[in-house]
């Protein structure tokens, strides 16, 4: 009888320009891609090592290295959590798990998961942390959206946001902080905000400093990204915040993200889902999320010089659904 095998491999894909937020800025993004063979046939998972988390691509490399006997020896997505930290490895691991057995089943990855099937889905697309005055011209450029996501930094976010209002009066918006603002900025800017009309105010406290979001008023929702990652965590972000955001490389693949979206629903909290800057390989599990979503935020193919082959299509903000060939 065969024996699975894993492999795995760092990829660099160029940024058309340059990505910042409030921690800093990148030319490149880096990930890892799994992949898991039985009888010919092969699984693929990508995932994004994060540092904010103490992740690195050797890192990830070393933790995926470290489970090899145990994919040989038939390890199952369940068993995966019980081995494996949440996490960008994971995430990859898990996403080739499924892919594979999608592949060797003949079945999709929504009849496997029994959930809808992915749709025609329209994305979030993100501004780079810039100047006011250059994020309403970047608006301008991309007025034809209709949902913007912004990263924003603390001091002078007011005048990002009122800038890039100005130059696309009829996108949607929704603002990323990054953990960048102080108690007193939420007090002032929130408010303004919700008369700029943002929908949604992303981590805007430092994840373990936001336990004072429970005595503000919220005349915007409030998600939590870097205070949310798993089923694990979200006991202690139910008062604080209105919604999270599920990305996949926090949750440590679908298999958790799809607990975690089903968790948020029965306890009352909007869905938001995320992406870190990857290719297509790493938005295709995540589309199938998209039914538990009011924000989807998967735009980062359309950030990077070019994608992988196969990749989502986009038309506009619009992604459709995955091909076999790419994923699932």
């Amino acid at each position: 009888m065969s024996k699975r095998e894993i492999e795995a491999r760092a990829e660099s894909w160029p940024i058309r320009g340059s990505f910042r937020i409030s921690r800093g800025a990148k030319t490149a993004a880096e990930v890892v891609v799994v992949e898991i063979s039985d009888n010919g046939v092969t699984g693929r998972g990508e995932c994004v090592p994060y540092a904010r988390y103490g992740e690195s691509v050797r890192s990830v490399l070393g933790q995926v290295s470290s489970i090899r006997d145990y994919i040989r020896d038939g390890l199952t997505r369940d068993g995966l959590l019980t081995v494996m930290p949440s996490g960008a490895a994971r995430n990859a691991v898990d996403c080739a798990l499924w892919d594979l057995e999608a592949k060797l089943s003949g079945k999709g990855i929504y009849e496997i998961a029994r959930i809808p099937a992915p749709g025609p889905t329209i994305t979030a697309y993100t501004l780079s942390l810039n100047t006011a005055e250059n994020m309403g011209t970047a608006a301008k450029a991309q007025s034809h959206r209709p949902l913007f996501k912004l990263k924003l930094a603390g001091e002078g976010d007011l005048e990002r946001v009122a800038a890039v209002r100005h130059a696309a009066p009829k996108t949607r918006i929704i603002v990323d902080a990054n953990e960048a603002w102080t108690a007193d900025m939420m007090l002032e800017f929130c408010p303004k905000m919700a008369d700029l009309g943002v929908e949604l105010i992303e981590q805007p406290l430092p994840a373990g400093e936001d336990s004072i979001l429970g005595e503000m008023e919220r005349p915007v929702p409030i998600c939590a990204d870097e205070s949310a990652h798993d089923t694990a965590t979200l006991d202690d972000v139910t008062e604080l915040y209105d919604y999270i955001n599920i990305k996949l490389d926090k949750t440590g693949g679908l298999t958790e993200a799809l607990l975690l979206a089903e968790a948020a629903r029965e306890f009352g909290l909007g869905v938001m889902v995320g992406c870190m800057l990857g290719t297509s390989l790493g938005m295709a599990p995540a589309m199938h999320l998209a039914s538990f979503a009011r924000f989807v935020d998967l735009d980062g193919p359309l950030l990077l010089e070019k994608d992988r082959e196969n990749g989502i299509r986009f038309d506009g903000s619009v992604m459709h659904p995955p091909s076999r060939e790419l994923w699932g």
